[in-house]
C-alpha cells in the first residue's frame, strides 16, 4: 500500500494544509504528495519543491507540476493504485465530509473522522446539539431576527460561519453597527450567534489508540496576542501563547478532557479531533470539534502530543493502521 499524503484543498484554509504537509512529510519522507490545487485539479509534487515553499500561511504553493486530473480522477487513481491517503486538508469539502464519502465509496483508506461524522461535526450548530447530549456544555444560540434584543439583554455577541474553520469569519457584535455586518454576511452563509462567554481559550485532544481505546491529551491553553484567537493569532502572531499542558485548576483540566472525549465519542469521530472551549466562571464551555485540525510544527494537536510524550511519527504511523483496519471493515 502505498502512503500518500493529500493537501492544498480548495477552500481558504489550503495555505494551513500546505504548512500540515510540511511537518507530515518530514515524519513521513517515504510518502508520495498530491497537492489538491484551487482550481479542483491535482498534482504529484516533489519533497524538494513543498520544502522550499518558505511562507506556506502566506504565500500560496503552487505545484509546477502536470495535472492527474480532478479531486474525482486522482481518487480513481488512488484506488487503482492501493494508496492510502494521509489527509493533511483543513476545512471545506476535506473536512465536512465530501472528501471522505468520495474515498469511501472507492475504497480508499485514509487517515480521520469518516464521511457522517466529518459532516455532523463540521455543522457548529448540529455538533453543540450532539455535545449537549452527551452532557457538555455549550452556549445557546441566537437568532438572527433575535440578535437587537439579544445584544441588549447580554451586551456582547459572537457570530461565526455554522461551516467554516475557526480561524475564519470570525465577528464580535458590539454595536449596532455591527449588527448590520452580521446580518449583511448571513445573506452569504449561514452564521451561528451565541452570546459572547468570557473566559480563556482552551482546546483538547482526543487521540484513538491502536486498540480502538480513547485518550485525552493534555489541555492546551490559548492567550492571544491582542484580540481573537484569529488566523493571524494561530499562525503570523509571535506573541500568542499557548501554553501545554493548561495551567488551570486540575478539576478544570479534568473536565475539559472528559468534555473533549464526550464531544469525539458523540460525534461518532475516528483517528483523532480536538475540540475547543472556553473556560468561564461557569466551568468549561463546549464551541465545536474539529476532525481534522491542522497539523502543522505551529499546531495546537502536535503540541498536546508532545506534552503527552508522544512522538509526531508514531502518532501517524498509529494513525496509517487505524486507517487500514477501518478500510478492512
Amino acid at each position: 500500500m502505498r502512503i500518500t499524503i493529500l493537501f492544498g484543498g480548495t477552500n481558504k484554509e489550503r495555505l494551513v494544509s500546505v504548512a500540515s504537509a510540511q511537518a507530515l512529510h518530514s515524519a513521513l519522507p517515504d510518502a508520495d504528495l498530491w497537492f489538491w490545487d484551487a482550481d479542483d485539479s491535482v498534482h504529484e509534487v516533489g519533497p524538494a519543491a513543498l520544502r522550499g515553499h518558505s511562507r506556506p500561511f502566506e504565500d500560496p504553493f503552487k505545484p509546477g507540476t502536470p495535472s492527474v486530473g480532478g479531486i474525482e480522477q486522482a481518487l480513481d487513481k488512488a484506488s487503482a493504485e492501493d494508496r492510502l491517503l494521509v489527509l493533511g486538508l483543513h476545512g471545506g469539502t476535506a473536512e465536512n465530509g465530501e472528501l471522505q464519502a468520495m474515498c469511501e465509496l472507492r475504497g480508499i483508506p485514509f487517515t480521520g473522522s469518516g464521511s457522517a461524522s466529518s459532516h455532523l461535526a463540521f455543522d457548529k450548530i448540529a455538533a453543540k446539539c450532539f455535545a449537549e447530549i452527551a452532557g457538555v456544555k455549550a452556549p445557546r444560540g441566537v437568532a438572527l431576527e433575535d440578535m437587537e434584543r439579544a445584544l441588549a439583554e447580554y451586551g456582547r455577541l459572537i457570530a461565526k460561519p455554522a461551516r467554516d474553520g475557526s480561524s475564519y469569519g470570525l465577528m464580535f457584535v458590539n454595536s449596532a453597527q455591527d449588527l448590520v455586518a452580521v446580518s449583511r454576511a448571513a445573506k452569504i452563509e449561514e452564521y451561528v450567534i451565541e452570546p459572547f462567554i468570557a473566559g480563556v481559550e482552551a482546546t483538547c485532544g482526543v487521540l484513538e489508540q491502536l486498540d480502538g481505546s480513547l485518550m485525552a491529551l493534555p489541555p492546551v491553553e490559548i492567550i492571544p496576542a491582542e484580540g481573537p484567537f484569529d488566523y493571524v493569532a494561530k499562525y503570523l502572531a509571535k506573541a500568542t501563547q499557548e501554553i501545554c499542558p493548561a495551567r488551570f485548576a486540575p478539576d478544570v483540566s479534568a473536565q475539559i478532557m472528559d468534555h473533549a472525549l464526550r464531544a469525539h465519542q458523540a460525534l461518532s469521530c475516528s483517528g483523532y479531533s480536538r475540540s475547543d472551549f472556553i473556560v468561564s466562571d461557569k466551568g468549561p464551555i463546549f464551541l465545536e470539534t474539529n476532525t481534522l485540525p491542522g497539523l502543522t510544527k505551529a499546531s495546537l494537536y502536535p503540541k498536546a502530543l508532545k506534552a503527552q510524550g508522544i512522538e509526531f511519527a508514531d502518532f501517524l504511523r498509529d494513525q496509517i493502521v487505524l486507517a487500514q483496519k477501518r478500510a478492512r471493515k
